[in-house]
């Protein structure tokens, strides 16, 4: 709806995605909407994102990624509250991704590895870590496959 805020440079949306931390899954379970908020970790190729995050091999998260690989996602930062002298005046600075994309679940081990790197990459901007057979066994790594997404931005000219 508001084209002045859509954001199509890559450049811009990969600093963007890379610059934040947390990814909101949004899973659809019977008759509700279940949204998880997880560290992730994302690689772009051809032109399409692929989201990481890991978890346990059960609950509802496990389960629901088995059950509905459809999936919604989003993430929002760089929010910053404008005032003003009147309520309708108030507004904020902002940028998001939101879209959807096809869940999986990891069990090559080479990519669970290119998978965890990704995710550690997120949050520590380090990329080369070890992992014993028993973390990579133990370990539920998904993958979300962006089909479709928009980003936008609200920010001071």
């Amino acid at each position: 709806r508001r084209k002045e805020r859509q954001v199509t440079d890559e450049f811009q949306i990969k600093d963007f995605i890379l610059s934040e931390e947390i990814l909101r899954i949004g899973f659809y379970d019977k008759d509700e909407i279940y949204i998880v908020p997880v560290n992730y970790g994302f690689s772009y190729n051809n032109e399409k994102y692929i989201f990481y995050f890991h978890g346990a091999k059960a609950g509802r998260k496990y389960e629901l990624a088995k059950l509905n690989p459809k999936v919604g996602f989003e993430i929002d930062g760089k929010y910053s509250l404008v005032t003003g002298d009147i309520a309708c005046d108030y507004t904020a600075y902002y940028q998001s991704v939101i879209g959807n994309g096809i869940l999986s679940i990891v069990e090559n081990t080479e990519e669970k590895i290119l998978a965890l790197n990704s995710i550690m990459y997120q949050t520590t901007k380090k990329s080369e870590w070890s992992y014993s057979s028993k973390m990579l066994d133990a370990v539920a790594i998904f993958k979300l496959e962006v089909e479709k997404f928009s980003c936008k931005v609200n920010k001071k000219d």
